[in-house]
């Protein structure tokens, strides 16, 4: 299989370390050409949104599989603006596109799954449900879209923010997320490339948590002194930062289990964290 992905981004990235040997040839795009050529076993290709060269529109074109890591713009989604022909001359070609639960929106704590109606008011998660809806068009049908929670990993997690010292606790009662590790992502993107037909899956952990509660456990690992609770109604935060907390849902990942055959190698933030530490981040023992 020839693998093509759009956005070579932090999830696109761990999914080709860890399951790259399954295809004969891997492609990609990255905003900035200074990073070109510098992903071991990825050809890559510089892409800014628009007006995209003849050589990455026949690799699109050629992709067996393609992976939709870019996020929409305002008015459409950049992707199926620049590759829209290259994608209706290969019908047969697997495409998974990466979308993210915050299309929820706001449902006061309680449990939601691909059933539920989005509530998606912010900008950004209405920009979401259309590209979604695009894609459907585009494909008949035929794409996987799966719903990313919370993502963390190596690099990007509570224990290394603590170490760098921008780790906060704003404590807004109720409010609970999801989060998935970035591995658990990369096994369900493999398991979408396998599986027959399109749909909409949500990839997310089995516990939604407070996000004060996950910065707790991590100094508890750490050693180290929490940060002091700051309550949401007062906590000076950027208007997108504060947005994030417009949404909340504990999000059901049933689906994603029962048919794409998704387990997850972290279930909950704890074990994720533990793995995580275990691998030495947050700093010397």
């Amino acid at each position: 299989m020839r693998l093509f992905i759009l956005g070579l981004g932090y999830s696109a990235r761990h999914f080709v370390s860890r399951f790259g040997g399954a295809f004969a040839h891997i492609a990609g795009t990255v905003r900035n050409s200074t990073t070109r050529n510098t992903i071991a076993g990825v050809e890559t290709h510089a892409f800014h949104g628009s007006d995209p060269d003849g050589e990455t529109v026949e690799q699109v074109r050629k992709a067996d599989v393609l992976l939709v890591s870019i996020p929409p713009g305002n008015h459409s989604d950049p992707a199926i603006s620049a590759f829209a022909d290259a994608l209706a001359a290969k019908r047969s070609q697997k495409i998974i596109y990466l979308s993210t639960i915050g299309v929820y929106g706001d449902h006061g704590g309680a449990w939601v799954d691909e059933t539920t109606p989005p509530q998606a008011i912010l900008e950004r998660t209405r920009s979401r449900l259309a590209a979604e809806q695009a894609w459907v068009e585009l494909t008949g049908g035929d794409v996987a879209i799966l719903r990313l929670a919370g993502i963390y990993g190596p690099g990007r997690n509570a224990l290394a923010a603590l170490r760098a010292g921008s780790a906060r606790r704003i404590v807004k009662p109720g409010q609970v997320f999801n989060r998935i590790h970035v591995a658990d992502i990369a096994s369900a993107i493999m398991a979408a490339v396998r599986h027959q037909g399109g749909g909409i899956w949500n990839i997310c952990d089995d516990e939604p948590a407070p996000p004060q509660d996950v910065i707790a456990y991590a100094a508890k690992l750490m050693g180290v002194a929490a940060p002091a609770e700051e309550a949401f109604a007062s906590a000076e935060m950027s208007a997108m930062a504060r947005s994030f907390y417009g949404g909340n849902a504990r999000v059901s990942n049933a689906k994603a289990k029962r048919e794409l055959g998704v387990t997850l190698a972290f279930p909950d933030y704890r074990q994720g964290l533990d793995a995580l530490w275990d691998a030495g981040e947050g700093g010397a023992r």
